[in-house]
C-alpha cells in the first residue's frame, strides 16, 4: 500500500468508530491498538488473517496484569472494526466478539473485580440502595433478595459495569425479580429456556402487555443469563409474541407547533421544548445535555451515546442561539455558587473520572439544564447537582397542548416527529434526516413518507361530488 492509501484506509477507519460510539478524540487510539495488532502479525497480509489469530491476540493480552478493563474492551473493539467493517472477512461476522468484552470483567484491573472487593460498609450501602430502588408495593426485592442476594448483586454490578442508564438498570431489576417469583422462587440459574418462554407467554396472555413491553422483559432476563451467568441463550428463543400495531406517529402542523410553543410561559421549558423540535432530540438527549456539547463557534450541538450509544452532531437553530447562551450563562453562575459552598460535582462515568481527576466539578461537563436543588446520588450516595427530571418537562408539554385547544395526543416525543416529517416537507433528503434523527435502519425514518402520503388522502370523497 501507497502512503496514501494507508492514510484513506485510517481515515476510513476513524469514521467507522463512530458507529461504535467512539468518541473524536478517543479514535487515535483504535488507530494504535489495531496497529499494533497488525505489526504483530506484520508478515500476514490481513485477508488472510484467521480467527484463531484474533483469539491468540486477546488471550496474551488478556495475560497483562496491567491491563485495564477499559483498555481492554477499547482493543476488542479496535479489532472488530479493523475486521468487520473494513477488511470484511467471512469470519469476522461470526466471530464472539461480545465473549470477549465480557471478558474484561474478569481481568485484574476490572472495575467488576473492584466492587466485588467491597468493604461491608459498601455492600451494605449497594444493598440500601438496591431495596430503595427495586423494592415494590408487594415487596418483591426483599423477597427474591433474600434467598439469592448473590444473583442481584451481580446483576446490578454487571449492568453498572456496562454503563447503562439508572432506567434501565431500574427496569432490568424489575424484570428480574419478576421472573424469579413467578417461577415460585426457584434458582434462575437452574431454570431453562423453556422457562423465559413461559414467563413472556404470560405477559401476553395474562397481563395483556405491549409488544414493546415484553421486549424490555426479554432483553432484562437474557441480560442475566448472558452476561451476569455467561449462559448461552438462543437468539431465538420460541414463544407466543405480543403483536406490535402498525401505528404512524402523531405529527403536528406547524400551525399548532407555533400554538404549542407560544403556551409554554417557563423560559427554560420553552428553551428544552424549542430543542426538541428544532434539532429532533429525544427528551433525554436534551435532559442530559452537558455544556461542552453545545459548540456555539459551528453552531452545532453535540449529543453524545444516545440510543444505540452513537453520537451525533445537530444544529442550532438560530432563533435560540442567544437563549441557549443566556441559560447556559446561569448554569454558570449556578456552578460558582455551588463550588463557594463546598458543593459543585456532577455526575461523569466512572472510567472517565480516573482519566481526568476533578472534572466532576469543572464548568464544561455541568448539566445545561440542572435540578434546582442538590440530590444523592442514588447508586453512591454522593450529593451532587443532577439535571432536571423528565418529567417537569413532560408536564408542561401536556398542558401547553391543552391551552393551544391541540385536540391530538401530544408527548414530548411528537415534537421529534413533527421535527422530521417538515423536513421531509421542505425537501430535504431521507439520509440527512436519518443523520440527524440518529437512527440506525434509513427504514425506521421511512416512517415519516408515510406519514406524507397517507393512502386516501389525495383521494376525492364520492360524498363531495353527489349531487344533491
Amino acid at each position: 500500500m501507497t502512503d496514501r492509501s494507508i492514510s484513506r484506509f485510517w481515515e476510513k477507519f476513524i469514521r467507522k468508530t463512530r458507529d461504535y460510539g467512539v468518541k473524536a478524540d478517543h479514535a487515535r487510539w483504535y488507530v494504535v491498538y489495531a496497529e499494533q495488532y497488525i505489526k504483530r502479525f506484520s508478515g500476514v497480509k490481513l485477508a488472510q488473517h484467521e480467527a484463531s489469530f484474533v483469539e491468540e491476540y486477546l488471550k496474551v493480552k488478556s495475560r497483562s496484569v496491567k491491563m485495564k478493563d477499559w483498555q481492554f474492551l477499547q482493543i476488542v473493539t479496535s479489532l472488530n472494526i479493523l475486521f468487520t467493517k473494513m477488511v470484511r472477512v467471512e469470519w469476522a461476522e461470526k466471530f464472539p466478539w461480545e465473549k470477549w468484552e465480557d471478558y474484561s470483567k474478569k481481568l485484574p484491573g476490572s472495575d467488576f473485580n473492584k466492587i466485588e472487593k467491597m468493604s461491608g460498609r459498601d455492600l451494605e450501602h449497594l444493598k440500601a440502595s438496591l431495596k430503595e430502588k427495586g423494592d415494590t408495593t408487594n415487596g418483591l426485592f426483599q423477597k427474591v433478595f433474600s434467598q439469592y442476594p448473590q444473583h442481584v448483586e451481580n446483576l446490578v454490578k454487571t449492568i453498572r459495569m456496562h454503563h447503562y442508564s439508572i432506567n434501565t438498570e431500574s427496569a432490568y431489576l424489575n424484570w428480574f425479580l419478576r421472573y424469579v417469583v413467578f417461577h415460585n422462587m426457584e434458582d434462575p440459574e437452574k431454570m431453562s429456556e423453556n422457562h423465559i418462554a413461559k414467563y413472556l407467554e404470560y405477559l401476553v396472555f395474562k397481563r395483556e402487555v405491549s409488544s414493546s413491553t415484553q421486549a424490555q422483559a426479554l432483553n432484562g432476563i437474557v441480560f442475566f443469563y448472558k452476561k451476569v451467568l455467561q449462559q448461552e441463550i438462543s437468539e431465538d428463543i420460541e414463544f407466543t409474541r405480543s403483536k406490535k400495531p402498525k401505528r404512524l406517529p402523531v405529527v403536528l402542523s406547524k400551525n399548532e407547533i407555533s400554538r404549542l410553543l407560544n403556551n409554554i410561559s417557563h423560559e427554560t421549558s420553552r428553551l428544552m421544548a424549542n430543542l426538541l423540535y428544532g434539532c429532533g432530540m429525544r427528551l433525554m438527549e436534551s435532559v442530559r445535555l452537558r455544556v461542552l456539547d453545545v459548540d456555539f463557534e459551528y453552531h452545532q450541538i453535540l449529543i453524545r451515546n444516545a440510543k444505540g450509544k452513537k453520537d451525533r452532531v445537530v444544529p442550532i437553530p438560530e432563533k435560540i442561539e442567544n437563549d441557549l447562551k443566556n441559560q447556559i450563562e446561569r448554569v454558570k453562575k449556578l456552578h460558582q455558587g455551588d463550588l463557594s459552598e463546598g458543593m459543585g460535582k456532577v455526575y461523569i462515568p466512572a472510567a472517565l473520572s480516573r482519566k481526568m481527576p476533578g472534572a466532576e466539578k469543572e464548568f464544561r461537563w455541568q448539566y445545561v439544564f440542572p435540578s434546582s436543588s442538590i440530590s444523592a446520588d442514588p447508586r453512591s450516595g454522593t450529593l451532587r447537582r443532577h439535571h432536571i427530571h423528565r418529567s417537569s418537562l413532560q408536564k408542561t408539554v401536556k398542558r401547553s397542548a391543552a391551552k393551544a385547544n391541540i385536540i391530538k395526543r401530544v408527548t414530548t416525543h411528537v415534537l421529534r416527529h413533527s421535527f422530521a416529517t417538515h423536513l421531509l416537507e421542505a425537501g430535504y433528503d431521507i439520509r440527512t434526516v436519518q443523520e440527524l434523527l440518529g437512527h440506525a435502519d434509513v427504514s425506521t425514518t421511512m416512517i415519516y413518507t408515510h406519514v406524507l402520503n397517507k393512502p386516501g388522502v389525495t383521494v376525492t370523497s364520492p360524498l363531495d361530488v353527489l349531487e344533491v
